[in-house]
């Protein structure tokens, strides 16, 4: 997992060429004030799905595994906490995973949390097991999608 903020963004961009392509998008649009939902950039390998949610307890939201997508989380408002656990830490699996959402989930306990705050950003590759949307109250967020 990396975390940063937009304004250091170009520190990451050499690690997949999508990110670039991202972080000019969202430094460009006004998404906080676009209506949630999907937006395709590029239908080769990227796309954000714009949420307006609320924060929930950690003891619900599991930690969720990818294998065909890495993940950028980049808070737009409110405060995110997001939990991490090593992959070889994994015991407690709830769903198995499933490739047409590209996801497993398991229940087992965070070692670590990072709280993101309007401006900041996490890329969670498809080995970090983690729990987004940790928290209180509104959290407006992207979560952008990148094919690996």
């Amino acid at each position: 997992m990396i975390i940063s903020t937009l304004k250091d963004s170009a520190r990451v961009e050499r690690l997949h060429p999508a990110l670039k392509e991202l972080f000019d998008y969202v430094k460009t649009h006004d998404l906080l004030n676009t209506e949630p939902g999907r937006i395709v950039i590029n239908d080769k390998w990227l796309f954000i799905n714009n949420l307006d949610t609320v924060g929930e307890p950690p003891s619900m939201r599991p930690l969720e595994v990818h294998r065909s997508y890495i993940d950028v989380h980049i808070l737009l408002e409110g405060k995110e906490r997001i939990g991490w656990l090593a992959p070889e830490s994994l015991k407690k699996v709830v769903q198995e995973y499933n490739p047409e959402q590209d996801m497993a989930l398991y229940t087992d306990e965070p070692s670590l949390y990072v709280d993101l705050l309007p401006g900041q950003f996490a890329i969670v590759f498809p080995e970090d097991p983690h729990a987004p949307m940790i928290g209180e109250g509104k959290i407006r967020k992207l979560i952008a999608k990148i094919k690996i």
